[in-house]
């Protein structure tokens, strides 16, 4: 197999970490592959690949679709960044608690955040290329998010001296003060 799962203290959100096939040419890695991701616990459907670059000290996030909900597959290019995965499904016994990775271009892990999750992270690197596929299509009139330093989530972002925020994402709400019908419903 090329590609070995671990499982996060939240269950669904799971860790990938490709094999990596290197010699003094360089290296190769699968970075998805159906099959050997279905055995090892993903099975979905990816229907949009994307790529951002942020600067250092970027915060992105916490983001979410609600009618067009995304799971997604998430790995760094170049760069570091702390990813962050929050569960924001109404009655789930993890609501409101957070999966913290380190994702870099020399570890080559990938993290898997299901539907119902937010999602963000911070560069922590000069610069960052962010990849990631997810199982459904942006919707732009179903974006909704939580504020990434909301207290009550105690995400461990670090020391963030000057973070770099969006104007859109500094406004978003603490997850104490979204509207439940703004959530998504767990489903056992």
């Amino acid at each position: 197999m090329s590609v070995a799962c671990e499982a996060t203290d939240i269950p669904g959100v799971l860790l990938f970490t490709p094999r990596v096939f290197g010699d003094d040419r360089g290296f190769f890695l699968q970075t998805y592959q159906v099959n050997e991701y279905a055995a090892a616990g993903l099975d979905r459907v990816f229907v949009q690949d994307n790529l951002s670059r942020s600067r250092f000290g970027t915060i992105r996030g916490l983001h979410y679709q609600l009618k067009n909900p995304q799971a997604k597959l998430v790995s760094v290019l170049r760069g570091s960044v702390l990813d962050v995965a929050v569960d924001i499904r109404r009655g789930s016994p993890t609501f409101g608690r957070a999966v913290a990775v380190e994702l870099s271009e020399e570890n080559r892990r990938q993290l898997f955040i299901p539907e119902g999750f937010a999602h963000g992270f911070r560069v922590l690197s000069d610069s960052a290329d962010f990849y990631y596929k997810c199982t459904d299509v942006y919707a732009p009139g179903d974006e909704y998010g939580i504020l990434w330093n909301d207290p009550a989530l105690a995400i461990p972002w670090g020391e963030v001296a000057a973070p770099v925020v969006s104007p859109k994402d500094q406004k978003l709400p603490r997850l104490a003060d979204v509207p439940p019908e703004h959530l998504p419903d767990y489903k056992d």
